[in-house]
């Protein structure tokens, strides 16, 4: 008797667990696509100088894979307008590989033209769009919301006075050894960001994935001050305590994956996002992300 009244204490303890667990993953994955966190991050440097002493804002967007936030996606173009930022990066992934069309992407990036200035970096999922499409017809859809898309290119601004050099790219800033000699790295990027870092305005490189810049000697070898990432949605599961589960190259429960990092001589800023295509395992306990950044002197 006494063992039949501890099996059924037992069933009747899973069974209670099986009813707040199954709610609450639910509840977690649907957070995880439709409610908007806005993170703010202050970054220092003595470039950022002018007669007012004004800091300079900017929002960080990415990996918006055509979430719409429940069809009510216009509360992500307001509480980006809300932010007033003096410019916008899109730091790719706007929409999916296997989107029927860009339309849902591009009608995003049009309303936050009408905000800001918007700096669109491509990511892997508009490379695999348009291979996917046998076209780069993406491109001049993206050139005719009124961003400015920077691909192994940059664009020289001012905002309030400060001088800041703008570029995007998507490849690996050092060759398969992990060193950037010149004639081992991929075609044109030793040059590009030669050429990039040759300036003394503060530079942001948009790069769409962080182990572009984390791996080998990057971060010691490239002068930049910033470089601003997305791609491995914030570890796509969180877990209390432990922290994102997966990171692209950097595999599992990797170091960089969200938020502001030192490395060497640069500083790595990572956004977990806005939402993900479809995955092994869904977002979980992973909030979409508009990060703001505040840069002062």
């Amino acid at each position: 008797m006494k063992k039949h009244k501890k099996l059924k204490i037992t069933v009747g303890i899973l069974c209670l667990l099986l009813i707040i667990a199954i709610p609450l993953c639910y509840y977690l994955i649907y957070i995880s696509y439709n409610h908007l966190t806005v993170n703010t991050y202050d970054i220092k440097s003595q470039k950022i100088e002018n007669s007012r002493g004004e800091n300079i804002k900017f929002v960080v967007v990415g990996d918006l894979h055509d979430n719409t936030f429940n069809d009510n996606d216009d509360k992500l173009v307001q509480t980006i307008k809300a932010q007033n930022p003096d410019f916008i990066i899109a730091d790719g992934d706007v929409l999916n590989d296997d989107s029927k069309n860009p339309d849902i992407a591009m009608s995003f990036i049009k309303r936050l033209v009408k905000i800001a200035p918007v700096y669109y970096a491509l990511g892997n999922h508009e490379l695999e769009y348009m291979q996917n499409q046998k076209s780069e017809d993406l491109l001049d859809e993206i050139k005719s919301t009124g961003a400015i898309l920077l691909e192994q290119k940059y664009k020289d601004i001012k905002v309030k006075g400060v001088p800041v050099r703008i570029g995007g790219m998507y490849g690996y800033a050092f060759d398969p050894n992990g060193t950037t000699k010149k004639a081992d790295m991929s075609d044109g990027i030793y040059d590009f960001l030669k050429d990039f870092e040759n300036t003394s305005s503060y530079k942001i490189m948009m790069s769409h994935r962080p182990d572009s810049f984390i791996f080998g000697e990057a971060s010691k070898a490239w002068d930049i001050d910033l470089v601003v990432s997305s791609h491995d949605h914030g570890g796509q599961v969180v877990f209390p305590f432990l922290g994102g589960f997966y990171g692209g190259d950097q595999g599992y429960f990797p170091e960089y994956i969200h938020g502001l990092y030192n490395k060497d001589k640069m500083k790595i800023l990572i956004s977990s996002g806005l939402g993900s295509n479809k995955q092994k395992l869904p977002r979980f306990n992973n909030v979409p992300e508009v990060m703001v950044v505040n840069l002062s002197k």
